[in-house]
């Protein structure tokens, strides 16, 4: 279901867009019974039939009622349909909504097409002036708020049901999710503006545009998830009183609170109340209904902050590429209180009441929800709650301090490990790159872990390699150049040397120097005659070959299965790459593994000597050593686990208790039992290999199989 009316400005038929407006809520309403839409849940909510009925009475008594001589559809309904308007006379109090049986819900069904009936006539008479303009504009956007309101009510209402009963069979929303980016961007700060300046609609809240200081910052590309909470609520954050403001902890207490809002624990984990009634819990989907305390409180909890509503404005106007979902699916907690903007004046008339007198003990909200009607939701959008509501489609976005010691990127070897690092850290999971395994302590514990029992891989490629080469050394031709991405130690590379004495000249490609430069060293001794090139890069990122390699064919050679280690992605965008650097008549050899049984895979990631383990927590002794990082290696495990639905190994480092860790100025938290992912070691069928080579622009010209455990070897034609 999409229901959500859009207001557009350029629309010049006054007519089709209030039509078009009013036409939503009548439309969420249906489907559901008189008693859906007559009871109250809650003193925060209001019945269906009210809102029904209230954003009707605001066109009559904002704009109808101006006209001379106008009679009500009905004077009662005055006091039983004003929300929170002095200026209006008496009303019926929120709280008390709920009691009001009559008007019934056809009588209010009438009474809005009576309302849409006199507003239509109204348009068409073309008297408005500029304040009952504006006025039109704001009962639309008035319109359109309690649209998001309806939905919210009654799901507050339907979650009090043991029935879960569903509100609908597809959820209401104006798009889809988008999907995670992963890190987070650092903004320089600086005096920036905030603020609607321009004609188009705004709330008198939103403006005057003024200037702010903002220190430098950074925000998360990505909303918090389900999937975050999790390991909140598993690391004990709701009962934890220092992660907790007081008035918040108070309230934890007092409330009972143990996770947000409709979630409830069982057998197979958590569910969650939603309007299509009561579904398991999504890790990956951003989380819903928490308060600004649980927000405050999870960002603590995290190592980081919520940002203030100018950081989140200057960010969202000025990178909106770079943060998903800033629009369309939750609220986002700022940790700026509401309060009027310097030199805000409020509207003039009755709609003077419309948000000034709220600006106090609330905080506000930026962005908007999956309810928020299309065009209605502006960067510039203050939306406000208090501190402890939770029924609103409200989530969070962390953010922290950048400091301002130094230029975030500089030009020493560290800096993009630095970054990279800090930006995997700080995504949901938490993961890292396998290109950074690879220093020189790396290095050669990889090539102790080739040599253990359990790593196949290794061996049997090179017995694998040992048979083909011969055969396929005398494709490449005279004059050839072999170049190898991602060399470590080289040792296969002496196979193909060996069995290609031709070759004029070894490109190998690394991102660590000093273990480039010891393979390197050891193929010039064994090789006196072969010009040896040595190229510090990384193969995700080539950029041209040296000079003066010759005229003869260029010779692609990547082993060990490393495109494993690559996404698909990514090892598509590789070989793309890799045809593009060696020439349109080039050959390319590549290594792959197969798959297999899990405990074979398994055994080869986990080896019983712990060779595996110390390499993968080698990753955390070199960033220590080259960042000024403070991991505390040892409190690292190490796991190895087989994803048979992506047909790949994984590796990951598990916190084994809560800590926090210091990286380039930044704090990052661990809870306990937090992984990071830091490699995938896909594995593949003859199938697959030649899709990704077709799709790359390459031919598989040959396809050779080993015996148990099977690794293959293809030889590619561009």
């Amino acid at each position: 279901m999409n229901v959500h009316s859009p207001i557009r400005p350029n629309l010049d038929d006054d007519v089709d867009l209030f039509l078009t407006v009013r036409a939503a809520m009548p439309e969420l309403a249906r489907g559901l019974s008189a008693e859906d839409l007559s009871a109250q849940s809650m003193a925060d909510c209001s019945p269906g039939k009210w809102h029904l009925a209230h954003t009707s009475w605001f066109f009559e008594a904002m704009i109808l009622s101006q006209t001379p001589g106008y009679r009500p559809v009905d004077d009662r309904w005055q006091i039983l349909f004003n929300s929170y308007y002095e200026a209006l006379g008496e009303r019926v109090a929120r709280p008390e909504r709920g009691l009001m049986t009559r008007p019934s819900l056809d009588e209010v069904m009438a009474y809005r097409r009576e309302i849409d009936r006199r507003m239509v006539d109204w348009l068409g008479r073309k008297e408005a002036d500029a304040r009952s303009r504006y006025l039109f504009t704001l009962g639309l956007h008035h319109d359109q708020q309690h649209q998001e309101l309806f939905l919210m009510d009654m799901l507050n209402l339907l979650s009090h049901s043991p029935l879960a009963p569903a509100a609908y069979g597809k959820e209401p929303r104006s798009g889809p999710v988008e999907p995670s980016r992963g890190g987070e961007t650092v903004f320089a700060g600086g005096l920036v503006e905030i603020g609607h300046d321009d004609d188009d609609f705004a709330f008198d809240n939103e403006g005057p545009r003024h200037r702010v200081w903002l220190e430098p910052y950074a925000l998360a590309n990505d909303l918090v998830t389900n999937g975050d909470w999790i390991r909140f609520i598993d690391d004990g954050g709701y009962a934890r009183p220092e992660l907790w403001l007081a008035d918040g902890w108070a309230t934890v207490k007092a409330e009972g609170w143990t996770a947000p809002l409709y979630w409830s624990p069982g057998e197979d984990g958590w569910s969650v109340m939603g309007l299509t009634g009561r579904k398991a819990v999504d890790p990956a989907a951003p989380v819903r209904h928490v308060s600004l305390y649980e927000a405050d409180a999870f960002a603590r909890w995290s190592g980081r902050r919520l940002p203030t509503e100018a950081e989140w404005e200057h960010a969202v106007e000025t990178r909106p590429d770079l943060l998903s979902n800033a629009f369309g699916e939750v609220w986002q907690w700022t940790a700026s209180a509401y309060s009027p903007y310097p030199g805000f004046t409020p509207t003039e008339g009755t709609a003077s009441e419309y948000n000034g007198k709220f600006m106090i003990n609330q905080a506000v909200l930026r962005g908007s929800s999956f309810a928020t009607p299309d065009g209605h939701a502006r960067v510039t959008y203050r939306n406000f709650f208090y501190p402890h509501q939770r029924w609103a489609f409200a989530g969070l976005r962390l953010a922290s301090d950048a400091r301002n010691d130094g230029p975030r990127m500089s030009d020493d070897e560290n800096a993009a490990f630095r970054d990279d690092l800090i930006a995997g850290l700080s995504s949901s999971p938490k993961r890292t790159s396998p290109k950074w395994f690879y220093d020189g302590a790396g290095s050669d514990l990889f090539e102790e872990i080739t040599r253990l029992p359990e790593y196949y891989p290794t061996r049997q490629e090179a017995g694998l390699l040992r048979t083909v080469a011969p055969d396929w050394a005398p494709r490449f031709g005279a004059g050839a150049v072999l170049v190898e991405f991602g060399s470590g130690a080289s040792e296969k590379t002496r196979i193909v040397l060996d069995a290609a004495p031709e070759l004029s000249a070894y490109v190998p490609v690394d991102i660590s120097p000093d273990a480039l430069d010891a393979a390197a060293d050891r193929i010039r001794e064994a090789y006196p005659k072969l010009e040896v090139i040595p190229v510090v890069g990384d193969f995700l990122a080539l950029g041209e070959l040296p000079a003066g390699l010759g005229q003869g064919r260029k010779v692609g050679f990547f082993p060990g299965s490393t495109i494993g280690n690559l996404t698909p992605d990514e090892a598509v965008a590789f070989l793309k790459g890799a045809r593009r650097l060696l020439g349109d008549d080039a050959l390319f050899v590549l290594g792959v593994d197969l798959v297999k049984d899990p405990a074979t895979l398994v055994a080869a990631y986990d080896d019983a000597q712990g060779v595996t383990a110390a390499f993968n927590r080698n990753l955390l002794v070199r960033a220590n050593r080259e960042l000024g990082a403070d991991f505390d290696v040892d409190a690292f495990a190490h796991r190895a686990v087989w994803n048979a639905e992506a047909s790949r190994m994984e590796m990951h480092l598990q916190a084994t208790r809560h800590m926090a860790i210091h990286i380039g100025g930044r704090r990052v938290v661990f809870a306990r039992g937090e992984t990071v992912h830091t490699e995938n070691s896909r594995k593949f069928t003859e199938a697959s290999v030649r899709d990704i080579a077709a799709a790359s622009g390459w031919r598989v010209a040959e396809f050779r199989e080993g015996p148990a455990p099977s690794v293959a070897l293809a030889l590619l034609e561009a």
